[in-house]
């Protein structure tokens, strides 16, 4: 196998409270991994460790094979990274900010700063401090910082925070070229679903520190749950024809049958054909989704966790 990012049992404590609890994933190459939770999930504890920032308490984590520890200081130079707000110093420029990380990280080539000030479409602030931009702007300074060096893997907390539509579609064909023509692993963490399906090519949930689910992004549409909502002017009679024909049903607050097994679900011109055979037509016949979101909400909602 080919993990570039590897976790065994990670987990990290703070006396009684557990941050992340025995975590296990594989990244692969050139893959998009979503790493989706509500704020204060794990996500950025988890990320820390991945980084080398904070020790877990037990458990392990590898990038490229290489254990991440105190010693393991010669992958970094394979590595970008963008963890919570997005660093910079507040009294240099977009370009100065650059600059100066294009030192710090020994690139020889000067241009490398201009090709990441076009390729951000930072052309228009590199003269402006960093203190003065907007938040969308300067998350892509610090996504422009951690693509600097062009990494083999690239790890960003949230690097959707602060965009406007327009940046945000942006920032995921950006993303998306690297993994897909580039070859770039990407991990990435988001409190958005919606998002993170877009861009991703597989998500894992976490919540309260363990990872409830993981799904690869092409297979998420098949977990979204589907009903067929049926209503008729006459509800006694419909429900009726319901029971006779054993299709079980639930009635929501507006008074609608609401049918989920997917032998219905899929086949509602059959149950339009058992009202008219028996005499009443359905005034409602409706076949609708969950959204990413309820589904979200859902997942780590079996696990006791509060819709917000």
């Amino acid at each position: 196998m080919n993990e570039v990012i590897l976790t065994e049992r990670l987990a990290k404590q703070y006396g009684s409270f557990n941050a992340v609890n025995d975590v296990s994933l594989q990244v692969l190459r050139g893959e998009i991994y979503g790493f989706l939770g509500l704020n204060g999930a794990g996500k950025t504890t988890m990320i820390r460790m991945l980084l080398g920032m904070i020790r877990p308490t037990s458990g392990a984590a590898y990038l490229k094979g290489k254990l991440i520890n105190a010693a393991s200081s010669t992958i970094w130079n394979q590595v970008g990274y963008m963890v919570e707000t997005p660093y910079a110093y507040p009294d240099l420029t977009v370009r100065e900010n650059l600059e100066a990380m294009r030192k710090l990280r020994g690139i020889v080539d000067y241009r490398s700063v201009e090709r990441i000030i076009d390729r951000l479409q930072l052309g228009e602030y590199q003269n402006k401090k960093a203190k003065n931009l907007s938040l969308g702007n300067a998350q892509r300074l610090g996504i422009a910082k951690a693509l600097l060096h062009e990494p083999d893997i690239l790890i960003l907390d949230e690097p959707s925070n602060g965009l406007d539509p327009i940046g945000i579609v942006e920032i995921r064909e950006l993303l998306q070229g690297l993994a897909y023509e580039q070859g770039v692993t990407i991990f990435i963490s988001s409190h958005l679903l919606g998002e993170v399906s877009k861009l991703a090519t597989r998500i894992g949930i976490i919540h309260a520190g363990s990872l409830l689910q993981e799904v690869k992004a092409s297979e998420l549409e098949q977990c979204l749950r589907k009903r067929l909502l049926v209503a008729a002017r006459d509800q006694h009679t419909a429900e009726s024809i319901l029971k006779l024909n054993g299709l079980p049903y639930t009635v929501n607050e507006q008074g609608i049958f609401e049918l989920s097994r997917s032998a219905e679900v899929l086949r509602p011109d059959h149950v339009a054909r058992l009202f008219v055979q028996a005499e009443c037509p359905p005034t409602l016949l409706q076949v609708i989704e969950e959204d990413l979101e309820s589904y979200f909400v859902r997942v780590i909602g079996q696990k006791g966790a509060t819709a917000v």
